[in-house]
């Protein structure tokens, strides 16, 4: 009987420990899940809170140039020659580039470029027979990419020459059938 009592109490002493360990675990598994309802809660928010920072970041970087802006237009009531106004503006033109740039976008370069669809949008086609095919001929408004993705196409007029050769083999397939005809059948 004594060894009875010996299975008994290392059965329940087995049966204590997983109890213990289920409450550990049961207990860890509530820390777990309160910290995910937690983070669920408070990524929304730094989210957020990142975007309005690199706004914020941006804003600042323009401000320079806008500043420029007022104190060239403030300047350009007292100045009598045109050219320290287009100084200016040039200027502030090079400045906001810079600024582009120092965020990673940069411009799409298109005049007498090949025209490539993933870069241009073709807004026209004309023909200029000393200019090769497909080449864009004048960019109506730059495109620009951010980190090498297009955020913008370049809007361009494309070099479309028309050529002879598909006028010339549409005559020989008009004539072709017509001599099929005339000829006499046996």
């Amino acid at each position: 009987m004594k060894q009875k009592g010996k299975e008994k109490t290392k059965e329940q002493k087995q049966i204590e420990d997983l109890q213990k360990e289920k409450d550990e675990l049961f207990a860890k598994l509530q820390r777990v899940s309160a910290d995910y309802a937690n983070f669920q809660k408070r990524a929304p928010k730094q989210i957020a809170d990142t975007i309005s920072y690199e706004k914020e970041k941006i804003i600042k970087t323009l401000l320079p140039a806008l500043d420029n802006f007022e104190h060239t237009l403030q300047n350009a009531v007292s100045a009598e020659n045109v050219d320290v106004l287009v100084k200016g503006i040039q200027i502030i033109y090079d400045q906001m580039l810079d600024i582009l740039k120092s965020h990673g976008v940069e411009q799409i370069k298109a005049l007498g470029e090949k025209f490539d669809p993933a870069l241009h949008e073709a807004m026209t086609q004309r023909a200029e027979p000393d200019q090769e095919e497909n080449i864009v001929l004048e960019e109506f408004q730059k495109g620009y990419k951010l980190n090498s993705r297009v955020i913008r196409p370049s809007k361009v007029i494309v070099n479309k020459v028309a050529s002879e050769e598909p006028v010339q083999e549409q005559e020989q397939v008009e004539q072709e059938p017509q001599e099929e005809k005339t000829e006499p059948h046996e």
